[in-house]
């Protein structure tokens, strides 16, 4: 489904439309709450789930990979787990690259897998809302640039849940280029006052395959357009022009034949995301180069507070 969120979503404060749907949002919120109770599973293998309550790109992908490098350093064996959807092969296809992963239709079955391959550790990729798994961490990530957008939930705003709710998770992430971190930090503060809060990152990995001298034109079909330009611009990659899809857009020739001849009008290089080059036809992701990169967090206290606690 190629669904991009409106904008006004992510405006600083709600506006007559966010007011408009507010009935459908708090129909839904009671619905939830009178949802049906389901059976809570509980694993031998230890569940860490990596989730977000902000509808779109928050690094929770990013973050698991690097929970799963963390945990190969310190010689614990550890896969992925994710829901499988059609259209989220790009980031199935990240995840394989990076370790042994599971995906099913339901989590809880590809838990199973992973226990009975003698996994000790299932880093699950999304699932917060999951009632049915008893985690034993649960991890919530944010973007620092669209942080919780207008703060209202679904569909008066992009919010999952209510952000009070960033009671019930162990730690929080705030995933971006360090902007807006003072204030966000506040904001979480006066709800949890005993709030975990990690720093990530994003560092480029390949840089030295980017020609820093050449104009750019950025396009992305991810959650986080805007902090993958941001991540480009600091690291001196000159971008003239972006262009955002919706999240997990599949290109069509026809898309790309036009982005293609947008750039040679604009004498600009194509630069994209891994995930998105994973999406495009080999055919023509050779005249296209994309940015590997990586979250970095502080290894040492994450390891000691959340990960091996």
């Amino acid at each position: 489904m190629k669904f991009k969120k409106p904008k006004f979503w992510d405006l600083k404060k709600p506006n007559i439309f966010s007011y408009i749907l507010l009935p459908i949002s708090f129909l839904i919120r009671v619905a939830v709450y009178f949802k049906k109770e389901a059976k809570i599973n509980d694993f031998k293998i230890k569940t860490i789930c990596v989730g977000n309550i902000y509808l779109g790109g928050t690094g929770k992908t990013s973050l698991c990979i690097k929970i799963n490098e963390i945990l190969k350093k310190k010689n614990v064996k550890s896969c992925f787990i994710k829901k499988f959807y059609k259209n989220q092969l790009d980031e199935q296809k990240i995840l394989e690259k990076n370790g042994q992963a599971f995906f099913s239709k339901n989590r809880i079955d590809s838990i199973k897998q992973a226990e009975q391959s003698n996994f000790d550790v299932a880093i699950i990729d999304d699932g917060l809302q999951d009632r049915s798994i008893n985690y034993d961490k649960k991890i919530v990530c944010f973007n620092n640039i669209n942080w919780i957008g207008n703060g209202m939930v679904i569909p008066s705003g992009p919010l999952r849940e209510s952000l009070y709710n960033i009671k019930k998770y162990d730690c929080i992430f705030l995933n971006g280029n360090l902007e807006n971190l003072e204030n966000i930090k506040k904001e979480i503060l006066k709800i949890h006052s005993e709030a975990n809060i990690y720093i990530g990152q994003y560092k480029v990995l390949n840089i030295n395959e980017i020609n820093l001298e050449n104009n750019y034109l950025a396009f992305s079909g991810i959650g986080n357009h805007k902090t993958f330009v941001s991540t480009l611009k600091e690291h001196k990659i000159n971008v003239v022009e972006d262009l955002e899809f919706p999240d997990h857009y599949k290109y069509s020739n026809k898309d790309l034949d036009r982005i293609i001849t947008h750039a040679n009008k604009i004498n600009c290089k194509l630069i994209t995301t891994e995930k998105d080059y994973l999406r495009i036809d080999d055919q023509i992701n050779k005249k296209i180069q994309f940015v590997k990169s990586e979250l970095m967090v502080d290894e040492e206290r994450f390891i000691k507070e959340i990960i091996l606690a």
